[in-house]
């Protein structure tokens, strides 16, 4: 009966959002539908996705990714060579996806099968699409834009870890300072929204008082955004906002 989509989501770290979108545009059109219309994906579907995956953490377009799994006088190399930079870049990850792959041939040579689960693991649980296209849209014109993508396309899983226990630690004791009953006002949370602001510098790309203020206005307006910090408390996302207002008018006093 092969596999359902939701199977299939879990198996690969993406999401159903995405399956369903492969298959709109004809990148990946399940083999069968079972009695009631549902998706149904067979081994051969799951071995294209594992394709498809590996070409979009190389950042591939997706009309790209079609031309190279479908047409047979596409040259993989001649797209490799235009984004050496990237590959250079993300050396380790690409060393990671050479040993999965080798895995695959060995396990295919010795007529092993691998579990949908192996097929994927070199992926981490991340879904390539998941707000990219979005991201791009809002934000690929921009300088800063520019810098993120090119450190976060050098960072490790390592430093992945490290950047969310940052961000954990920083929601417990922003979580503590509300608990307190401390105004967004004040000096403590003025001082966690100088450290939220020098954590976009460290990781991601130089932040200034004036776009942290349009992030902190982002937080609040874009319902994601204001889901993400009210999960670390109720009413956090308003408070930071104004934290950061207060931040950067601090500062500008100093100045």
């Amino acid at each position: 009966m092969g596999y359902s989509v939701g199977q299939v989501a879990g198996f690969a770290g993406v999401t159903v959002r995405t399956l369903h979108h492969y298959d709109e545009i004809g990148l990946l059109v399940p083999s069968e539908r079972n009695h009631a219309g549902h998706r149904r994906y067979s081994d051969a579907d799951l071995d294209r996705l594992q394709q498809i995956l590996f070409y979009r953490e190389l950042s591939f377009p997706l009309d790209e990714v079609a031309a190279l799994l479908d047409d047979p006088e596409a040259d993989p190399r001649a797209h490799l060579r235009r984004r050496h930079e990237l590959l250079t870049a993300r050396i380790e990850k690409l060393q990671k996806m050479a040993a999965a792959v080798e895995h695959a041939m060995e396990a295919r040579t010795m007529g092993i099968n691998l579990t949908p689960e192996e097929k994927f693991e070199v992926f981490g649980g991340k879904d390539p699409e998941e707000h990219a296209e979005e991201a791009e849209q809002r934000w690929g014109g921009t300088a800063e834009y520019a810098e993120s993508q090119r450190r976060a396309a050098r960072y490790t899983k390592g430093d992945w870890q490290r950047i969310q226990d940052e961000v954990a630690s920083w929601g417990e004791r922003y979580d503590a300072l509300m608990e307190a009953g401390e105004p967004a006002t004040g000096e403590r949370a003025m001082d966690m929204a100088e450290e939220h602001r020098q954590h976009i510098g460290k990781w991601f790309y130089d932040c200034s008082y004036e776009h942290h203020g349009c992030l902190g206005a982002m937080y609040v307006s874009d319902e994601r955004f204001k889901a993400y910090y009210d999960s670390m408390r109720p009413g956090l996302a308003e408070h930071l906002r104004d934290a950061i207002t207060a931040n950067a008018a601090r500062h500008s006093q100093e100045a």
